[in-house]
């Protein structure tokens, strides 16, 4: 039987990805009107779009001696499209509130295998842990192997779920990195049950706060893979509410499997 999981991990071969970019670098794929913007013109694109009117331009191609006559409507900007480094952020839940060992084995494994990828294709890896009253970054984006497996060593477990203070600093470190380098392209890998018992400001309910962040997220478009950690016996579906909040999809743990998460991870940043 093929589930979601099975047609998403076929549908894209994990290639590097492609962004758009309004820089003069990158391949040219196609043209738009330039509008008020004719910077980065497509010759040839600009010549087709005025070819139609040549005969009913006559007189102005007399009056000005000119063979081929140009509006500024005629105007094509180039597309340029340029290989684009992936920023693929871990966000944990390392509180008693979840099976502790299964999850980090299984983000453990994956950020090793994406680092591997990472060191040829340039991008870069990064994991958040929350638990107790605060959220950490315990390994800031990088592609470096060395400096992930000091990072991964020794993470802590235990204590309440301050889901609110790992969101937002999942939101404030991808943040920090478009500013560092504008053409990457985050995907936040969020590992939880979508419960949350600390609140950040104390002024409203932590579920609540953490929701708000969530939106936040998703206002800046940010790629998102929320990944249900609750085992199916207790689960209330608070995760697939915090995905929903997110915009991304929600799987559970029973479908991602060390082995598989890697997999899902690299369609999911082919996939938009």
């Amino acid at each position: 039987m093929n589930t979601p999981l099975d047609k998403l991990t076929r549908k894209s071969s994990g290639r590097r990805s492609y962004t758009k970019t309004e820089r003069k670098r990158g391949r040219y794929v196609r043209a738009r009107p330039a509008g008020d913007n004719p910077t980065d013109i497509a010759f040839d694109a600009t010549l087709r779009a005025a070819a139609p009117f040549q005969k009913e331009r006559e007189a102005e191609k007399k009056q000005r001696n000119m063979a081929y006559a140009l509006n500024k409507s005629d105007l094509q900007r180039k597309v340029r499209v340029r290989r684009a480094s992936n920023l693929i952020l871990f966000v944990v839940d390392a509180s008693w509130s979840m099976a502790v060992s299964e999850r980090m084995n299984a983000t453990k494994g994956a950020i090793m295998s994406l680092l591997t990828d990472a060191y040829q294709r340039r991008d870069r890896v990064g994991l958040i842990v929350f638990h107790k009253d605060r959220a950490n970054l315990v390994l800031p984006p990088t592609n470096s192997v060395t400096l992930a497996k000091k990072a991964l060593v020794d993470v802590q477990v235990g204590g309440k779920t301050p889901l609110s203070a790992g969101l937002l600093l999942a939101y404030e470190t991808v943040k920090r990195e478009k500013l560092l380098h504008p053409d990457i392209m985050p995907l936040i890998i969020l590992l939880t049950d979508g419960a949350g018992n600390v609140s950040i400001s104390g002024e409203i309910a932590p579920q609540d706060e953490a929701h708000r962040i969530a939106r936040m997220i998703k206002e800046e478009n940010f790629r998102t893979v929320t990944i249900n950690m609750e085992h199916i016996a207790f689960d209330q579906g608070l995760a697939a509410k915090l995905a929903e909040k997110l915009g991304g999809p929600c799987y559970s743990l029973g479908q991602l499997k060390a082995e598989t998460l890697l997999e899902t991870v690299r369609s999911e940043m082919n996939l938009r």
